[in-house]
């Protein structure tokens, strides 16, 4: 048990680390109040004016609410076809024994050590044979694959850590390998699908590479590809820039809100012991 004064020094650590995460957050937010010149001035002071003219110079000069659907679709399927893909792959690697266990599961793990980024000009080249440059399935596909390794690392450790005797009692009452998948497993799992689904959702929605090369009509691109407008090769408009970095973020801070507890309960599973 913690001495009152070692609790008290780690509470001031905890609040130091959360108040550094945070202020960045909060410059970025205040930000999107000021015009360009004053956050050149003042750029760490509160706004002198609260105005809301840079979102509506947002929703006047790009077209948001289309970047915005594409960001919440692209991550949205690739979150969705990552994780069932995942999920199926990491319950037949955890759950069952076959020659070549090992080496499937070594080589999910290989594609957390080699960035997707690095096969760039031989992935444009497949996907623009399969004409899918300039579409949002290529984005897809390609965030599914991208994040598909970290999906069955987190799911195949999670899946091990459930006792066996839940799908033997299941096989002995005759469900199949389906039913017991999806009405033991995945509700069990939960935790671990948050964890894998946010671990790769932020990387998925933040991401400018890959819409920067694969996405070529205005219709298609993504939030953070649409915002650069602002970005001009002599001048950017930091205001209108800040406001719009401010709705972006906002979506996924909210969905994790809602989730946080399945995240925090997934992330200390098995610490302890009963």
């Amino acid at each position: 048990m913690l001495k009152p004064w070692q609790a008290a020094m780690y509470q001031a650590i905890l609040a130091m680390t959360t108040l550094l995460m945070l202020y960045p957050v909060l410059v970025m937010v205040l930000s999107a109040f000021k015009t360009t010149g004053e956050i050149y001035n003042s750029p760490f002071a509160l706004p002198e004016v609260w105005s809301l003219a840079n979102l509506g110079t947002i929703w006047r000069e790009t077209r948001f609410l289309a970047y915005l659907g594409n960001s919440v679709l692209v991550t949205v399927t690739s979150i969705a076809v990552m994780l069932t893909a995942g999920t199926l792959a990491a319950y037949a690697l955890a759950r069952y024994a076959f020659r070549g266990n090992e080496a499937v599961y070594l080589f999910f793990l290989a594609g957390l050590m080699v960035p997707l980024k690095l096969a760039i000009i031989p992935l444009f080249i497949e996907l623009k044979s399969l004409n899918l440059i300039d579409s949002r399935l290529g984005l897809v596909l390609v965030y599914a694959a991208m994040g598909l390794p970290s999906t069955v690392f987190i799911m195949t450790g999670f899946l091990k850590t459930i006792p066996a005797e839940l799908e033997e009692a299941a096989r002995i009452d005759g469900a199949s390998e389906a039913r017991i998948l999806g009405r033991i497993m995945i509700p069990l799992s939960r935790p671990a699908l948050v964890i894998a689904g946010i671990h790769n959702a932020v990387p998925i929605w933040n991401d400018f590479f890959f819409p920067l090369v694969l996405i070529q009509s205005d219709h298609a691109k993504t939030l953070p590809q649409g915002l650069t407008v602002f970005m001009g090769e002599y001048s950017t408009d930091w205001g209108v820039l800040f406001a719009g970095l401010t709705l972006s973020a906002l979506p996924l801070t909210l969905v994790y809100i809602a989730l946080s507890r399945q995240f925090i309960a997934g992330l200390t599973s098995g610490a302890v012991k009963g």
